[in-house]
């Protein structure tokens, strides 16, 4: 029997292009990660321009595939794009179209959204991008509805991404939802990253935390919740245990996270959930009383709001993947 053609993932490479910004899809989904459960990608690194290309770090590489790669692609990653200021070429412009067109998943990492904006691909669309430059894109692309202060948003067939180490989360998430949350763990510890950050997560904190023994007890704190995650947590037993006050507690908390401590245990808990659903066999009900939802119908709920399925549609649909 033949064996099913491994999921191709082309990533466009361009002149004045980040090493770093590239070199993230091209661990996530190639050859290094795969075996040891981790299914193989077809990856292609493509560009549009002939001969050596220079990085912003002042050497060159050299592409493997031309655009034409893009049209066999199944998802295409647009690293952040050299000039947010500069439309990028036509050709890549067109190339992304007839393959948004034809059914396959686009992905912007940080200002590699402005590539997929100009392209109109965002055009009603739910998007992101690096903090810094959010304003700007707001004022040039009015038509799309920017999320500046997330993390990544997955609005189906279109992902964009903020700066930096959330490219990394984007491409942990894509990993996921394509082989699974076993698969996705097992490359984040390779990677030595954070194995799952929800998308919702803010992307940039003001104040980081203090370098004290505060934040040894608020990791400890944290790591026992998530070893408990089945149990009911409130906010003045988690200072309690820390060891703070709950104004302290929460300040530090949200420093530490950016996010709430009752954002945080959502998002814990919906990503065991998912969890559970894509590597088991237990019904809803037991699944809602491991992650800790206390009833199937918060899970649902939970479920309806982030995901817009059901737990059982999710688990048929991840099974179907």
């Amino acid at each position: 029997m033949r064996s099913p053609e491994p999921h191709r993932v082309a990533v466009v490479a361009f002149d004045g292009i980040s090493p770093f910004h590239l070199s993230v899809p091209c661990m996530v989904f190639g050859p290094d990660m795969a075996g040891d459960g981790v299914p193989p990608f077809r990856l292609q690194v493509c560009a549009g321009e002939t001969g050596a290309l220079r990085t912003t770090a002042g050497f060159t590489i050299g592409a493997t595939q031309r655009l034409a790669a893009l049209a066999r692609a199944h998802t295409i990653i647009v690293p952040s794009w050299r000039d947010a200021a500069e439309r990028p070429p036509e050709a890549l412009l067109q190339a992304l179209r007839r393959a948004h067109a034809r059914g396959a998943r686009i992905v912007g990492l940080c200002i590699g959204a402005f590539v997929l904006a100009e392209a109109g691909l965002l055009d009603g669309r739910r998007a992101t991008t690096h903090w810094h430059l959010a304003a700007e894109f707001a004022r040039r692309f009015p038509q799309v509805e920017l999320h500046a202060e997330v993390l990544y948003v997955d609005d189906g067939d279109v992902l964009t991404s903020a700066g930096t180490a959330a490219a990394i989360d984007c491409c942990l998430h894509l990993l996921r939802e394509l082989a699974g949350a076993e698969v996705a763990a097992r490359v984040a510890r390779r990677m030595v990253v954070a194995p799952h950050r929800q998308g919702g997560q803010a992307q940039y904190i003001e104040q980081p935390l203090p370098r004290s023994g505060a934040d040894q007890r608020l990791a400890a704190v944290m790591a026992w919740v998530l070893a408990r995650l089945d149990q009911p947590h409130g906010l003045d037993g988690l200072a309690a245990r820390a060891a703070m006050s709950r104004r302290s507690f929460t300040r530090h908390f949200r420093a530490a996270t950016g996010t709430t401590v009752l954002q945080w245990l959502q998002n814990q808990r919906l990503a065991r959930a998912q969890r559970l659903l894509e590597t088991g066999t237990k019904s809803i009900e037991a699944v809602a009383a491991e992650a800790g939802f206390g009833s199937a119908l918060s899970l649902r709920q939970l479920f309806a709001a982030r995901l817009s399925v059901t737990p059982t549609q999710y688990r048929r649909a991840f099974r179907g993947r």
